[in-house]
């Protein structure tokens, strides 16, 4: 499958919850409800279900759900944020801190966008 890149930036094709929900494994899901998990936020396995960030009637974990950043995305009805009048804004700022891999993926965009 080709990359699903996240309003944020993040690749879903790559990221657990999505392939364990793709192959349908419920032992992906365990692995991941278990690495994702924290003293104040327990996953459980069937929880982990997700078509990707950007998917408008599939399934998403509560907290994709829940996410400022794709909430935002698709209130503008952009297809991620390297598309947005208003990049970058403090809200993805915040989020590149933990994984800048996204804030390169958005860069890409936008150099290809702006050629």
């Amino acid at each position: 499958m080709d990359k699903m890149i996240a309003f944020c930036g993040l690749n879903c094709t790559v990221c657990p919850a999505f392939i364990a929900t793709k192959e349908n494994s419920n032992e992906k899901r365990k692995e991941t409800a278990k690495a994702w998990s924290t003293p104040e936020y327990t996953l459980k396995p069937e929880d982990i279900n997700c078509d990707g960030c950007s998917t408008r009637s599939g399934r998403m974990i509560s907290f994709v759900k829940a996410c400022d950043i794709r909430n935002c995305g698709m209130e503008r009805k952009v297809e991620n944020c390297a598309l947005c009048t208003d990049y970058p804004c403090e809200k993805l700022e915040k989020s590149h801190e933990r994984s800048p891999e996204a804030r390169n993926m958005l860069e890409d965009i936008r150099k290809q966008v702006n050629k």
